[in-house]
C-alpha cells in the first residue's frame, strides 16, 4: 500500500501552491516522526507517532505519558513533526515531505479524540488507560519541500482551515462519517478508486472539514478535496454527491 500513496500523491497535489500541498501531505498522513528536546541532556530526540488533524488542520497524537517523547513534552512543550510522502520513490528526496513546528499541548476536546480513533480505531483498544491522552501541536510554522527546487517557508496561517463560519458542519462530522460508511460505503470506494486512482478495497470515510474529506485503507489515507469550500451538512451532501456523480460518469 505504500506504493499506492504515492502513486496517487501526483494527482491530488499537481499544480497546487506549497500552503495546499502542504495541508494535503497533512491531511493524508497516518503517522509522523516527532522530534522532541531530551529533558536530561536537551538534545534532539525523535520518534515515531501516529497522526490525525483537527478540522482546523492541527495534528494530533495520542501518546503515552511513559513513552520518552511525552516525558520530553512535559519538560519543554516545543516539538516538530515531520509528514513523508517518500516512501517507495527510487530517490526520496524528489518527493513531499512538510516538518512543521510549535508546541504540544495535551487536549481533552472530545473532537480530537474522536478524530483520531476515527482514523486509528484499533487505538481504541489503549486510548482510555490512564496514561494515554491526546496532545495537539499548536502550529507556529512549518518547512515545506515538494522536490529539488521546490522550498517554502510556511506560517501557522499557511497551513490553517477556515472553521469561522463551519460550526455546523463540525457538529455533525461524526453524523456524517457513520451514514457515509453504513449508508454510502460503495461512493467511498469510487471516491478513492475512480477519482483518486487508488487501488480497489474496504475504504473508510474517517473524517470532512469546510474544504474535502479524508478517506483510509489499511496504512494508506487519502485526501479528496470537495467541488467548493462547505460550510453545512447540507453542503457537504451536495458536495458528496456530485463527487459520487463524477466517480460514477
Amino acid at each position: 500500500m505504500a506504493n499506492a500513496e504515492n502513486m496517487t500523491a501526483p494527482m491530488q497535489t499537481g499544480g497546487k501552491s506549497s500552503d495546499s500541498w502542504s495541508r494535503a501531505v497533512m491531511r493524508r498522513a497516518l503517522k509522523a516522526s516527532l522530534a522532541t528536546l531530551n529533558r536530561e541532556t536537551g538534545d534532539p530526540y525523535a520518534s515515531l507517532v501516529t497522526v490525525a488533524m483537527q478540522p482546523g488542520g492541527a495534528p494530533l497524537t495520542l501518546i503515552s505519558s511513559l513513552a520518552e517523547h511525552t516525558k520530553n513534552i512535559l519538560g519543554n512543550p516545543r516539538a516538530s513533526l515531520l509528514f513523508d510522502e517518500t516512501g517507495g520513490l527510487g530517490d526520496p528526496l524528489e518527493g513531499a515531505r512538510v516538518s512543521v513546528r510549535g508546541q504540544m499541548e495535551k487536549t481533552d476536546d472530545p473532537l480530537a479524540r474522536a478524530r483520531f480513533l476515527s482514523r486509528h480505531p484499533a487505538a481504541a483498544g489503549y486510548a482510555g488507560f490512564s496514561d494515554f491522552a491526546v496532545y495537539e501541536l499548536k502550529v507556529e510554522g512549518a518547512h515545506f519541500v515538494g522536490g529539488f527546487g521546490r522550498i517554502s517557508d510556511l506560517s501557522a496561517e499557511d497551513l490553517a482551515t477556515d472553521l469561522s463560519d463551519a460550526a455546523s458542519l463540525i457538529e455533525a462530522e461524526a453524523e456524517i462519517v457513520e451514514h457515509m460508511n453504513a449508508d454510502h460505503a460503495d461512493a467511498v470506494a469510487l471516491y478513492a478508486t475512480k477519482l483518486l486512482g487508488a487501488p480497489a478495497g474496504d475504504w473508510r470515510f474517517v473524517s470532512c472539514d469546510p474544504e474535502g474529506c479524508d478517506l483510509v485503507l489499511a496504512e494508506t489515507g487519502l485526501r479528496l478535496d470537495f467541488p467548493r469550500r462547505v460550510t453545512s451538512p447540507q453542503a457537504v451532501r451536495s458536495a458528496l454527491a456530485e463527487l459520487s456523480r463524477r466517480a460514477r460518469g
